[in-house]
């Protein structure tokens, strides 16, 4: 009978986000493939450092310590020859991730709800935007602080507009200005905001919370948001309709975000807007979610 993970937090990762293969992806871009594929197998069995999404994933497999509630799945445009060295470093750090697809160059993304993925993380924003447009929650790891904590706490943090929101009401402060986006947003508090591409992965987020008493859940969602006094209603109007709680949520009215993200100790932050990536980006983990 067929294996089913349709029960679990599914996470699709690129090997470029889970370990540090800058000096290799160097060399397939300044070289090409054939000596990119024979530096890789020269070194299959040299150790790959951990990259940015490393602690991340650490803590998702960490959740299983509790039950069966997380698969991590592989993602690489490595083929399966030049990958056995990805699969190594996973055995050399006792990562349980077993399953994987390998596309010898061509983009992943297609796999992504293939696997019934929740969330794709890739370093590749060109596979990111393809994934996005399949409908899949995406986002490309940027160069970030990684935070270790002691705590074995999960935390998870999100942008509002165009990340768990659809970008209708962002894209009225781009067109028209802050003024005519409070007025509208004003005027329509008790209409529910359409959901992003997010919207899915917290909603799975919520799901997984809800196996654990409330004071005893290793997972915690954040929202913050640039919106403030008085656009926050239809916020907290929409999440109470999607019947999803959010654990913190920070009004910010425009004020940079990442100081905030490392008070909330974040273990990643998604957002669209890039002047709040690179703030971030700065304390903790981020990705860009390019939907804006």
């Amino acid at each position: 009978m067929p294996t089913d993970i349709s029960h679990k937090l599914v996470i699709a990762i690129s090997s470029r986000a889970l370990f540090d293969l800058d000096e290799s992806n160097t060399i397939y871009e300044n070289d090409g493939i054939e000596k990119y594929a024979a530096y890789q197998i020269a070194h299959e069995n040299e150790i790959l450092k951990p990259g940015i999404a490393f602690p991340l994933v650490q803590k998702l497999l960490h959740l299983n310590n509790h039950g069966d509630f997380v698969e991590i799945i592989l993602l690489s445009r490595n083929s399966a020859d030049t990958g056995l060295r990805v699969f190594n470093s996973i055995a050399h750090y006792n990562l349980n991730i077993t399953r994987a697809a390998f596309t010898s160059g061509e983009s992943p993304y297609n796999y992504v709800q293939a696997f019934g993925s929740h969330l794709f993380l890739s370093a590749n924003p060109d596979d990111v935007k393809n994934a996005l447009n399949a409908g899949c929650a995406a986002a490309a790891i940027l160069p970030s602080v990684t935070q270790q904590t002691d705590s074995h706490e999960l935390k998870i943090a999100f942008d509002g507009d165009a990340v768990l929101f659809s970008n209708d009401s962002e894209k009225i402060f781009q067109q028209e200005g802050i003024d005519a986006f409070t007025k509208h947003e004003v005027d329509d508090a008790k209409n529910p905001l359409p959901g992003g591409p997010f919207k899915g992965f917290l909603k799975a987020l919520q799901l997984l919370q809800k196996q654990f008493p409330e004071k005893e859940c290793p997972v915690r969602t954040a929202l913050v948001t640039a919106r403030q006094a008085p656009t926050h209603e239809r916020v907290i109007r929409t999440l109470r309709v999607w019947g999803i709680r959010i654990d913190e949520a920070l009004f910010l009215g425009g004020l940079p975000k990442g100081k905030f993200l490392k008070a909330f100790q974040a273990d990643i932050f998604f957002d669209d807007q890039q002047v709040h990536c690179d703030s971030a980006a700065k304390h903790v983990t981020t990705a860009h979610v390019p939907n804006g």
